[in-house]
């Protein structure tokens, strides 16, 4: 029986760290934000919650407020666990990567928006992971950047140049780190595909900007335009 002080929710494990002789700290991104927990005894060999706190996988937990702000982890079943993901060391590193940045940012912005992100990423890695074409990793990682940034109150701006004029169909850009906005130049290398694509990105599910024709050979620019917006944030 779930009591006032019990919080049934979906979780996914951002980071584990040992503690004492058994136990974890968890630190739990759930669809209301990230949480703390402590798992009791978890690291034994009977342990009935280990199973369900696995890394790149969604879970139902239960989670009992304690007299501080970490709770206790009393409760945990797997609903869905991306195997794809551990199977491929790219795939490990940039699950890693996504994780470290939420973890970070939700110590800045705890967005409930964090959540749902995440769970896109981990259910286009799975279904994209034996893919022969790798290129939908990169627009995997721009798609998660501009939505993260998004998601914590830093969307990159891709409506207005650094003049504060719109930006047009036929007109060509760089990306200004100073002003954290696209300049317009003559030879820059940032044109109207490129701005339709992070539009999609920005607006769009990561499966949708999947589907755009030869995304892939935009992303350099984009992958650029994404990485140094992340550096101003941070």
């Amino acid at each position: 029986m779930v009591n006032s002080k019990d919080l049934r929710t979906k979780a996914i494990v951002l980071r584990r760290t040992d503690y004492g002789e058994a136990d974890r700290i968890l630190q739990l991104l759930t669809p209301s934000g990230k949480r703390s927990v402590i798992a009791r005894g978890v690291r034994k060999e009977k342990s009935k919650l280990a199973g369900g706190i696995e890394l790149f996988s969604v879970s139902d937990v239960l989670i009992h407020a304690g007299r501080s702000d970490l709770g206790v982890l009393t409760g945990a079943r797997l609903v869905e666990y991306y195997d794809a993901l551990v199977k491929d060391l790219d795939l490990i590193e940039q699950g890693g990567a996504l994780m470290r940045a939420v973890n970070h940012l939700s110590e800045h912005v705890d967005s409930p928006e964090y959540f749902e992100i995440v769970c896109q990423v981990f259910r286009v890695m799975q279904k994209h992971a034996e893919d022969e074409d790798g290129s939908w990793k990169d627009v995997l990682r721009s798609w998660w950047g501009l939505n993260l940034l998004r998601a914590s109150g830093e969307e990159v701006n891709l409506r207005f140049d650094t003049n504060g004029e719109k930006l047009v169909v036929d007109g060509r850009y760089y990306w200004d780190e100073e002003s954290v906005a696209f300049a317009p130049a003559k030879a820059g290398r940032v044109n109207a595909e490129h701005i339709k694509l992070m539009r999609i990105m920005q607006s769009g599910p990561a499966e949708l900007a999947l589907k755009v024709k030869d995304a892939g050979k935009l992303m350099d620019e984009v992958s650029y335009v994404v990485k140094c917006a992340e550096r101003a944030t941070q």
